[in-house]
């Protein structure tokens, strides 16, 4: 994901060379003016939006404790190993493209991308895994996911702009219908959404949710590859989806995400944190995809992230369905 302030810096140069004449349309108007807007310090929103769906439904909280119950089983017993027998879990992708300008309607070829880097980023083939401190290394991952292209469900909508309230989910509110979430990833591709004083990339539904909103949401700028992006936003939302939790714990120093060989960190990192970058007493993997880092600095998951993923997959897991 992009550093706040390179982006900003980027959105102000196009806006600088875009001036708007007496006969642009009202959407050409529309795409320079949110171009314009800053990217929201939580750069995924994913963990703001837990909290206010915990606060709106109190059963979600045990029905994701559920789900940490399981997963502590799964790990501890080894259960998750036995789904990667042929090295690949088949993941099928439907992309609910929703567009109000022609910018928004992003192409086929734009979304391709974003599966080629799903793919290389759940396979250890990133390109960018050769700049692994050796100390990182040791424990790097191969998912053994494999993610392909289903379908693509395009909507043309009077929405200008998102908040990450899961309204894009439901035709009944100008968006996309889920399809068929027990089988399918489902991401839906949207115009710029405003969250706390920002903007924010993307943002997932943890397992445990409502089946009727489970999936990905992500702002086009950010899909695939861009002048913004190499797709890595959405590999980090995946890994949300996934039941991944920020490397940093969201919390200081002490602060968990529940998996043991990522080390303690005090926050989220920025840019191209040079090697080591040291809080709580070592250095942060700060190339980890679950951190912040800039796009081409975001190279690896770990061993302990694969178990937690895979557990999902495994009988009784949440995500169950998908391994059958």
């Amino acid at each position: 994901m992009k550093r706040i302030y390179l982006l900003a810096s980027a959105l102000t140069l196009i806006f600088a060379s875009c001036e708007k004449s007496s006969e642009q349309s009202a959407d050409e108007t529309l795409a320079v003016e949110q171009e314009t807007l800053s990217i929201a310090a939580d750069q995924c929103g994913t963990m703001g939006v837990l909290e206010e769906k915990m606060a709106e439904n109190p059963e979600l909280a045990e029905k994701m404790a559920a789900v940490e119950r399981h997963t502590k089983m799964a790990v501890e017993r080894g259960l998750t190993k036995r789904l990667a027998s042929d090295g690949k879990i088949e993941i099928p992708v439907v992309f609910h493209v929703l567009y109000n300008s022609a910018s928004e309607n992003i192409p086929l070829s734009q979304l391709q991308d974003q599966i080629t880097a799903l793919n290389e980023d759940f396979s250890m083939s990133n390109p960018g895994r050769n700049s692994i401190p050796a100390e990182f290394a040791a424990v790097e991952s191969n998912i053994g996911i494999r993610f392909v292209l289903e379908d693509v469900i395009r909507v043309k909508t009077k929405k200008r702009q998102w908040r990450p309230d899961d309204a894009m989910k439901f035709s009944s509110s100008d968006g996309s219908d889920v399809v068929n979430p027990q089988e399918f990833l489902n991401i839906w591709v949207v115009s710029n959404m405003p969250y706390r004083g920002g903007n924010i990339l993307g943002y997932a539904q943890f397992p445990g949710g409502s089946w009727s909103t489970d999936g990905v949401v992500m702002d086009h700028r950010f899909t695939g590859t861009t002048q913004y992006s190499t797709g890595r936003t959405a590999t980090h939302e995946v890994g949300h989806w996934l039941n991944l939790r920020h490397i940093w714990g969201d919390g200081g120093c002490g602060a968990t995400d529940y998996v043991a060989d990522t080390p303690d960190s005090d926050g989220p990192s920025r840019g191209c944190p040079s090697y080591p970058t040291v809080n709580c007493g070592t250095a942060d993997m700060t190339m980890n995809f679950m951190d912040y880092s800039d796009d081409p600095c975001l190279n690896m998951f770990t061993e302990g992230q694969k178990s937690r993923m895979l557990s999902v997959f495994a009988n009784g897991g949440f995500r169950a369905t998908m391994a059958d």
